[in-house]
């Protein structure tokens, strides 16, 4: 009796599996920080010594400096993936390769292919907007208490590195663009970055939204400040230098990470059931979410 050979759906779902399989074993818990003063504070250290090591590592050879940024990415997304728990040092490590790897990507659509700061501005907002819309439709919701799948840390990232993108363009553009110099742009950003915490605190905005509203702002607002510091003065900067202003940016960095893990204060709690269900039992679900 001859043997049925297996569906094309089913060979598909094997291999799908399989390539799972090797991404990383499903998570055994949310998979990234509670949300603390520290974690906003981590944030802007990141996307500033990103932009910083980008910058640096593109000065003299782009394709030596663009593999180094892969590498780095690949290194990290590979150790932030093996983990089954949230692991201080493995996100902010990816969070930090993910900032290098961001801006370098920005970079080159913009010196490298002619595309203006406005037009990747806009391509990456639509590729944000694209990114949260197959988020929700697949998962029902963007809250990161939810982070507790392996599907969903894909999403979760995925909307990272849009987010550092689209950043990236962002405060390239209201500092070249509209001529405001880096300084200003970091400033005015700073203003626009505590609009979404006043909006939640005291008018009780959706907190899903307020939180991507902020986190989407952190990259242009680190970043402004970063290139106010690194960029000569012909560029509206200080001239410290791309290279010092990269360790400068990632010292603190060291620091305060190596802090969370002795701590562990910024690992969200456990809730029974809330794995399986894929969210945290104080969140919105599809409506709110």
């Amino acid at each position: 009796m001859d043997v049925p050979s297996p569906s094309v759906p089913t060979a598909r779902a094997a291999a799908a599996r399989r390539l799972a399989g090797w991404i990383g074993p499903e998570p055994l818990a949310v998979k990234v920080p509670e949300i603390t003063v520290l974690f906003w504070v981590v944030k802007l250290l990141t996307t500033a010594a990103g932009e910083a090591t980008s910058d640096y590592l593109s000065l003299h050879r782009v394709a030596v400096g663009g593999a180094v940024e892969v590498l780095i990415a690949v290194v990290a997304f590979f150790w932030q993936f093996r983990t089954r728990r949230y692991v201080a040092a493995a996100y902010w490590f990816l969070a930090l390769a993910i900032a290098i790897f961001g801006t370098g990507v920005a970079d080159v659509m913009h010196k490298g292919f002619g595309i203006p700061y406005a037009g990747t501005s806009v391509l990456w907002a639509v590729v944000l907007a694209a990114v949260f819309w197959q988020w929700h439709r697949s998962e029902r919701t963007l809250s990161i208490h939810s982070i507790t799948t392996r599907r969903r840390e894909l999403y979760y990232w995925a909307t990272v590195f849009a987010t550092f993108a689209l950043g990236t363009a962002l405060g390239d553009f209201t500092a070249s663009a509209l001529g405001l110099g880096y300084l200003a742009s970091g400033i005015v950003f700073a203003v626009v970055f505590c609009v979404p915490a006043v909006a939640w605190g005291a008018f009780g905005a959706n907190s899903v939204f307020c939180f991507w509203f902020a986190y989407v702002l952190t990259r242009p607002l680190g970043a402004s400040f970063a290139d106010y510091l690194s960029k000569s003065h012909a560029l509206s900067g200080l001239d410290f230098g791309d290279g010092p202003t990269a360790v400068v940016m990632t010292i603190p960095i060291v620091v305060l990470v190596a802090y969370l893990t002795v701590t562990r204060i910024d690992i969200q709690p456990h809730h029974h059931g809330a794995h399986r269900r894929g969210i945290h039992p104080e969140e919105p679900t599809a409506r709110g979410a």
